[in-house]
């Protein structure tokens, strides 16, 4: 596994190619590594009704960045954040597919958050040709921890 300094590298040069207004991106197996050894936490803004039906990460913080139904913004998502995490953090925002964590890591990146990272590919992934996901992409497909609720 590549060590710390070089996955943040790779993340930074991601943010700095795609002019991303955050820390970087990384790729699922890279969260998790950071997560194991860059004293990295895992914000996942997955809806409850997604965590709930769909599978979590065990050990991740768990804050609505959008409220199903109808998945409305939770006001709240910054005032939680800054509770649970603190601004010196390595903060890693991971959702379904990588849409709402970007705009999670854009609002902790001005929130102060300078190390806020968005997870590329989410929870599940992309669609498949057959319009299903957890197949192409995503953190259950690359066989990461995760736990049925």
């Amino acid at each position: 596994m590549p060590k710390t300094s070089e996955i943040l590298a790779k993340a930074a040069q991601r943010a700095q190619q795609s002019k991303l207004p955050y820390a970087g991106a990384l790729l699922p197996v890279e969260a998790q590594e950071m997560r194991e050894s860059a004293d990295a936490v895992i914000v996942d803004v997955r809806s409850k009704a997604e965590l709930d039906f769909v599978g979590r990460i065990p050990g991740s913080v768990e804050i609505e960045l959008k409220s199903y139904p109808g998945m409305k913004p939770n006001p709240d998502f910054l005032p939680q954040l800054k509770a649970a995490v603190p601004l010196a953090s390595k903060v890693m925002f991971i959702c379904r597919s990588g849409a709402r964590s970007h705009d999670a890591a854009s609002a902790a990146a001005t929130a102060g958050y300078a190390a806020a990272f968005n997870v590329l590919e989410g929870f599940e992934g992309d669609r498949d040709p057959a319009g299903h996901r957890n197949t192409v992409g995503g953190w259950r497909a690359a066989g990461l921890p995760w736990m049925q609720s």
